[in-house]
């Protein structure tokens, strides 16, 4: 194996142990070869040449942002052709979370993400994607 040098920040590094510890990593490079993998399984499969996949679609915004909300559905609308399936909660009040479920073209599903990550007041966007 090769050895690299990386520069974190403290408060990242301190997260990253933190985490090591939590998931089970026996060390810092198991948990960061882990972690490259899945941001090179994410970009290869955005390249992909499979027209059809299916995913899921994780979005949280601050429970007090009502209008974050609306415009989600709004967008959810125009992505009638895509999502198949929607779930909205409440989290301690604080926040919202809503489960998108997708099936359709790579790109047309991208562009949903896009809109999404692109609107003001969303606090966090997750994807996971499945070939089909």
């Amino acid at each position: 194996m090769v050895v690299i040098s990386i520069t974190l920040p403290g408060d990242l590094l301190k997260k990253f142990d933190n985490f090591i510890r939590t998931r089970g990593y026996y060390s810092r490079s198991e948990a960061f070869r882990d972690a490259v993998r899945s941001l090179i399984a994410e970009a290869e499969l955005s390249e992909a040449e499979t027209e059809k996949v299916a995913a899921t679609i994780m979005v949280t915004s601050e429970y007090a942002r009502k209008d974050v909300e609306a415009r989600v559905t709004g967008i959810r609308h125009e992505f009638d052709d895509v999502v198949v399936e929607d779930f909205h909660r409440h989290l301690d009040d604080k926040y919202c979370l809503e489960i998108l479920v997708a099936e359709g073209t790579l790109q047309r599903i991208s562009g949903l993400i896009g809109r999404i990550r692109g609107m003001r007041g969303i606090q966090q966007v997750k994807t996971v994607f499945m070939p089909m």
